[in-house]
Parts: C-alpha cells; sequence; structure tokens
C-alpha cells in the first residue's frame, strides 16, 4: 500500500513543479481545484447548472490574474475537473451547460483581459505622476522663493520651506487660514474684497501682472516684496500661487546707492554753488564798483558851488546802467541753476506710495507702517520718480524721529482736498516739531540732524511746488507730527 501512495505523492509534486513554471497554468489550476474540492464536499450529485456555478469564482480568478489567457484556461480546467470527478455519462443537457459556461467564461475572461491592459496602463503612469508630485515637492521646497498656494477664499493651500524661512511662520501654523495673515495693513483688511472683485469682476491688480508691496513676519515687522500671483484651472477647480521674492537686500543696496548717489549730488552742488560763487563775485565786483564809483562822483558833484546838472545826470544814467548789467548776471545765474518743470502724467497714488514705503522701511524693525488710500482720489499727476524722493525723504525723517519713541508707527494716507488737489499726509509717533524747527523747517542748509546737510527737505519743497502744490507741517495726535503736500488730481 505504501507503493502506490508514493507513486501518488511523486505524481502531484511532478504536476506542481509543471504548473510552477507557468503562472498562468497555476492560477487556473489552483482556482479550479479548489472549485472541485468545494464541490466535493458540499454535494457531488448536484444538478449540473448548480455545480458548474461553482466554477465561476476560479474563471473570475484566472482573468484577474492572468486576463484573457488566464479566463479561457479557468474555465477549461473548470469543466476538465467537474467532468473528471463525475462518475455518470454526460448527457445532451449537461454538454448544451457547458458550452453555456464556456461562452460566460469567454466573456469574463475578455472583462479580465480589459481590466488587466488597464492596469498595465494605469501602472506607469500612476508612478510617472508620482515621479513628478516627487519632483514638483523637492523643487517647491529647493525654490529661493517663496511660493504659497491658496484658494478662491484665500485660505492657505500649500506653503512651501522658504516661505516658512521667509515669514517666520510653519507650514501647519498657515494651511488653512486666511493669507490675509502675512500682510500688513491695509493689505490685510481689503484682501477679501479684492479676491471678491476678481472673482466677479476679473479685474486684474496682481494676478499675471505683479508689484511690489509689502508684507509682514510673524513677529510684526514688516519687509519690501516683489509679488507675482498665477491662476491655475484643475478639473474645474480654481486656486492661485504667489511667487514672493523678498526684496530687503536688493532694496537695501539700491538705498545705498541711492544715498551715495544723494550724497554726490550734495556734493556736486556744493562744489557747483562755490565755484558759482566765484563766478558770481567776479562778475558783480565791476558793476558793483562801477555803481559805487558813478554815485560817489555824482555826490561830489552835487556839493560843488556850480552845479554840472548834464554831467550828474550823465553820472546817474551810467550807474544804472551797471545796475541793469548786475541784475542781468544774476537772472543768467538763476536761468543757468533753475530745476526742469516735472514730466508729470497720470499715476496712482497709492501705488507710488507702496513702493517709496518698501523702499524705507528696508532694514526698519519695529516700525507698524500703514497706508490709508481714498481710491476716489487715487489718480494724480505726477513726475513718479520725484514724488517718490519726496516721499521716501519724508519717510525716513519720520522713522528717525521715532528711534527713541515707545509706540513707532508710520501712516500715509491720501484724502481729497481743495480746488481738485489731493493730500498727501506722512505721519509718525515721534516728539514732534519745536517751534524753532517748525520756522525753518524747509530752508536749505539748516537741518535739525547731527550730520544732516539741510537739503531734503528744501528739494522736497521745490519738487512739490513745481508739480504745482504746496507742503507743510502739523503736530499729530497724541504725539509726533504730520507732514503734508498736495498733487493736482487727475480727471480721467
Amino acid at each position: 500500500m505504501s507503493q502506490p501512495a508514493h507513486t501518488i505523492g511523486d505524481g502531484a509534486r511532478a504536476l506542481w513543479r509543471w504548473a510552477a513554471q507557468s503562472p498562468l497554468i497555476a492560477s487556473g489550476l489552483v482556482a479550479a481545484l479548489a472549485a472541485a474540492a468545494a464541490l466535493t464536499t458540499l454535494n457531488p450529485a448536484l444538478a449540473g447548472d448548480a455545480r458548474l456555478l461553482l466554477f465561476v469564482p476560479a474563471v473570475l480568478t484566472g482573468a484577474a490574474l492572468r486576463g484573457f489567457a488566464g479566463g479561457v484556461l479557468a474555465t477549461l480546467t473548470s469543466l476538465l475537473v467537474l467532468f473528471a470527478i463525475q462518475r455518470a455519462p454526460i448527457t445532451a443537457l449537461e454538454l448544451f451547460e457547458a458550452l453555456a459556461f464556456i461562452a460566460i467564461g469567454l466573456v469574463i475572461a475578455g472583462f479580465g483581459e480589459q481590466l488587466r491592459r488597464a492596469e498595465h496602463e494605469i501602472g506607469p503612469r500612476t508612478e510617472a505622476l508620482d515621479v513628478r508630485e516627487a519632483l514638483v515637492k523637492s523643487i517647491f521646497d529647493a525654490a529661493p522663493d517663496a511660493m504659497i498656494e491658496i484658494d478662491t477664499d484665500g485660505r492657505v493651500q500649500t506653503f512651501s520651506a522658504a516661505a516658512e524661512r521667509m515669514f517666520g511662520w510653519t507650514a501647519p501654523e498657515v494651511l488653512g487660514r486666511d493669507v490675509s495673515m502675512l500682510m500688513p495693513e491695509p493689505y490685510r483688511a481689503g484682501h477679501d474684497g479684492f479676491m471678491h472683485r476678481y472673482m466677479t469682476t476679473g479685474e486684474r491688480r496682481i494676478i499675471g501682472i505683479g508689484r511690489v508691496v509689502t508684507a509682514e513676519r510673524k513677529d510684526g515687522s514688516t519687509f519690501p516684496i516683489e509679488l507675482a500671483v498665477g491662476e491655475m484651472h484643475v478639473d474645474g477647480v480654481r486656486s492661485f500661487t504667489g511667487f514672493i521674492r523678498d526684496l530687503t537686500q536688493r532694496q537695501e543696496t539700491e538705498a545705498r546707492l541711492q544715498e551715495l548717489q544723494s550724497e554726490l549730488v550734495h556734493v556736486s552742488r556744493l562744489t557747483a554753488l562755490g565755484e558759482m560763487a566765484q563766478a558770481l563775485a567776479h562778475e558783480l565786483n565791476q558793476p558793483l564798483s562801477a555803481i559805487s564809483n558813478y554815485l560817489k562822483g555824482s555826490v561830489k558833484l552835487l556839493h560843488e558851488e556850480s552845479l554840472d546838472r548834464p554831467k550828474v545826470l550823465d553820472a546817474v544814467d551810467k550807474a544804472a546802467a551797471q545796475a541793469l548789467r548786475a541784475g542781468d548776471i544774476i537772472r543768467r545765474l538763476r536761468d543757468f541753476v533753475a530745476r526742469r518743470d516735472a514730466e508729470t502724467r497720470v499715476e496712482s497714488a497709492s501705488r507710488v506710495i507702496e513702493e517709496a514705503a518698501a523702499l524705507a522701511l528696508v532694514g526698519v524693525k519695529d516700525v507698524r507702517f500703514r497706508l490709508r488710500a481714498d481710491p476716489a482720489v487715487d489718480q494724480v499727476m505726477a513726475d513718479k520718480v520725484q514724488i517718490q524722493q519726496v516721499l521716501l525723504n519724508l519717510a525716513r525723517n519720520a522713522i528717525e524721529a521715532m528711534q527713541g519713541s515707545p509706540q513707532r508707527a508710520l501712516t500715509i494716507e491720501t484724502t481729497a482736498g481743495e480746488d481738485g488737489m489731493t493730500i498727501v499726509s506722512v505721519a509718525d509717533t515721534g516728539p514732534g516739531l519745536s517751534a524753532e524747527a517748525a520756522a525753518q523747517l524747509f530752508q536749505p542748509f539748516v537741518s535739525a540732524k547731527p550730520n544732516g546737510m539741510g537739503v531734503g527737505l528744501s528739494i522736497s519743497r521745490t519738487i512739490v511746488e513745481n508739480h504745482g502744490g504746496r507742503i507743510w507741517a502739523d503736530a499729530n495726535s497724541p504725539t509726533g507730527a504730520v507732514f503734508r503736500f498736495t498733487l493736482r488730481r487727475a480727471h480721467v
């Protein structure tokens, strides 16, 4: 009895080794044998259709694992196993049922093949998407510029590593919150309105354009940034990605270059002023000396007993001519040094202020900047570079004045003035102005600073007056000073 058992065991192992060489054969064989075991366990005498139903899972398994070929093999194997364990002869009905089972098996095998091909196509695509996602994430984290993605409600969806370094916030602290938390006033309060206006009207202010604005760190300090925003549409979902560049270092370099340029201009002006003073003294010396001599001679003639009236009149006429000559010299000198007229055009006052404030706040900490702009008076006629020079000078003076103040707030505001003018106010919370300083604020070469040259406010006054406006200073409430100047409003 041991020999036949040994022979059966060897045959089973040989069959298994043969099946193991082909996963396709193994899958169909295992599925069919499992169904046969179930059939034997339940009731070998079940009707043909019921018995065939037990082999449907075997066909499904083969089709799922090996596609069309696996489904066909499982179908044929199931029939062979079924007829092998059946002791009675095959009837015509059972043959018909077998053909029907083959048809169903072919259909299942076809669906299995489609699923298998779809899996083969989806697999590489999924891997490619995973690779691309990892690549995008690595670029997103390694980019030197900060990148922030928000939805249409302004909620932060992604916050790059550069953004964490730039703003001082971590991604978990920011995700899901309104992006306005990264903005100082007035941008924080107006951001939702900007988003709503764009979503309803499509009017672009920053999206696809870019501009220089001011941002706020976690510690409350502000710094200048260059902001560009792109819009995306994915599966009907809109989102916006902001690319942010910290301009602090670049603005510091530009500010230093501007300071050096200003110092060079001032030194050049002083040098030219000295040379002109020497030339003026030389040119005026002759007519002034002639006037003195003619008048002295006239006085001498008037004291003589015999008055020579024609000679006196001639001397006075010559003195008057020399006086006119001196006046002409002064007039030509004034025309030579006169400033050119401002080349004005329509500008946005708020945009001009934003850029000037961003430059003035470079390297400045613990100063709260606020911009309150009236949209109704935003369009003005101005030479952008010259007005920014005025704003930069006033803002820096305000920041220096607040160095020892417990509260340091810089507020720039635009309001409506009389006669079609826009009033620009630069207010600080410093110690304010003394009566003596206020009396000579805009005089040239007069400065309250230890190392000041006393030309900043004088130049600012000249620029504003060339724009057809005026500049003055008042006390701020409760402390500090406020400088105001006017610009002509653009009627567009």
